[in-house]
């Protein structure tokens, strides 16, 4: 169901799942991807919240970006929502977290640490 508050943007509201739905062969896929590898980094490094989808410095395009967001919402790796024209995001470490304990941490490392 979408939301069509005046006031709200003109865009369905994100459908998200939670973490604890998500099969590890779909977290997995949704971590396998170089550019979405690279969203998920990039909201390691920023505070919840602080990232509008356009913030991100991907060689990709808008209707790209935004199916790779999708696939991360799917695996319950990022939470959005809407602030004005705006789509904020926010990285679901902590549940994500509980569901598959390390796997964020070793996405997130430095591939070239030694």
């Amino acid at each position: 169901m979408t939301d069509r508050t005046p006031g709200k943007s003109h865009r369905p509201v994100p459908v998200f799942t939670h973490p604890d739905e998500v099969p590890l062969l779909t977290a997995l896929t949704a971590l396998a991807d170089p550019v979405r590898l690279q969203l998920v980094r990039t909201l390691a490094n920023h505070p919840d919240w602080s990232l509008s989808c356009s913030n991100f410095d991907v060689p990709i395009g808008r209707a790209a970006k935004s199916h790779h967001f999708s696939v991360l919402r799917a695996a319950g790796l990022v939470e959005q929502r809407d602030d004005g024209p705006k789509r904020l995001n926010r990285l679901r470490r902590e549940e994500f977290d509980a569901r598959f304990p390390g796997l964020l941490d070793l996405a997130l490392r430095d591939d070239k640490a030694s």
